[in-house]
């Protein structure tokens, strides 16, 4: 734990995530926004975790975030998305969303584009419940139901899938550049090929006779075809959408809901989770060998299961380590990344070895060392 810092802002923080940093370039992520909820004024921020003019690793630890400037947010922040270096995306209770500019050079925050009641219902506004960016087009779905295409470079709509869902809508991701994944209040996973005109998913998944509401979705980064949900009962779900339409392996996580869920974009035999019951945990699938999980298809039968087939062309040594069903519980392992918590752990970002997460108890905490 001693890698931790912990930096106490005054407020109740719903989101948090890393700058991207070019993938070219080996640098760790030294920049960060923040949003916040429930507080009279919410807000986005930006902080450092540079250590300006401080050399040497034993130093490096000294460093809190350090904010580097603020702007006030309408509405809790219910998500925020990076566009690009300078752009972020932010999702808000009122239904609006807003791209807002960090310019790095005056370290001031403007507003570049405002669109307000997004998400409405007839007689009030609709929270915005979640925002997924492929720059230059931003996808936003919400309480309403609705999805929303718009494009960063232009003012108007591009597209709305006006009844995609009866429900709460609470998170995307992407699969491929034309297709987003939806969870919604009712336990369902709705695909969406924005290739179609209609208003109707191309498919839809869901846990078997439970309603449980999901929460959270995030997709492997190398295998498009593998996602991982939480939800409210706490569990950790892997699905494979191209086998079935129940998920492929269920794991106990938490002991209440479960907020956010992340692979980690570099090497997905890492995961992250973080739920209202204070914790944050980090899921490695390990292997009796050096070599690494997901490269051991071919030679540990244990490793394979009953749906986790080569991919058309595939080679077997790259099925997931994640769909090897119930024989992977073994080599599952879980840490606990935060000191004892008892209020709700609202969001996590990892990239790199850098791990940031904000909690209800006005806290964000920073891990420049995650062993991955």
């Amino acid at each position: 734990m001693e890698s931790i810092n912990a930096k106490y802002v005054s407020q109740k923080i719903s989101k948090t995530r890393w700058r991207p940093v070019s993938y070219s370039s080996l640098q760790q992520p030294d920049i960060f926004a923040t949003g916040s909820w429930d507080n009279e004024d919410n807000k986005i921020s930006f902080w450092s975790i540079e250590n300006h003019g401080v050399s040497g690793i034993e130093d490096g630890f000294e460093g809190d975030p350090q904010l580097l400037c603020e702007h006030k947010h309408d509405g809790d922040v219910l998500d925020l998305q990076f566009l690009d270096q300078d752009r972020i995306v932010t999702a808000s209770s009122t239904g609006a969303v807003t791209i807002f500019r960090h310019h790095q050079n005056s370290q001031t925050i403007s507003v570049s584009q405002h669109w307000a009641r997004a998400h409405r219902y007839p007689c009030d506004n609709a929270p915005c419940t979640g925002v997924v960016c492929s720059s230059p087009e931003i996808v936003t779905v919400g309480e309403d139901g609705k999805i929303i295409v718009f494009r960063a470079d232009q003012e108007g709509v591009i597209r709305v899938i006006e009844n995609a869902d009866s429900s709460t809508i609470h998170a995307a991701t992407y699969l491929r550049t034309t297709e987003i994944l939806t969870v919604n209040s009712i336990g369902q996973l709705k695909l969406w090929d924005f290739r179609q005109q209609g208003n109707t998913p191309s498919q839809i998944l869901s846990l078997s006779g439970d309603r449980v509401p999901l929460h959270c979705v995030d997709r492997h980064p190398n295998q498009q075809h593998i996602v991982a949900t939480g939800g409210q009962d706490g569990m950790l779900c892997v699905w494979d959408v191209r086998q079935g339409n129940t998920p492929f392996s269920l794991m106990e996580a938490h002991s209440a809901e479960m907020w956010e869920v992340h692979f980690h974009p570099t090497n997905p035999d890492h995961l992250f989770t973080c739920s209202e019951d204070g914790s944050l945990l980090h899921w490695e699938t390990s292997s009796q060998s050096d070599i690494p999980s997901f490269l051991q298809g071919g030679r540990n039968n244990s490793m394979l299961s009953r749906s986790a087939m080569a991919p058309a062309g595939g080679n077997q040594s790259l099925i997931s380590a994640w769909l090897s069903g119930d024989s992977s519980k073994g080599r599952l392992e879980t840490t606990h990344m935060l000191p004892s918590q008892t209020l709700s752990v609202n969001s996590l970002d990892v990239l790199g070895q850098c791990l940031v997460c904000g909690t209800d108890g006005e806290a964000i905490f920073v891990n420049r060392q995650v062993p991955v």
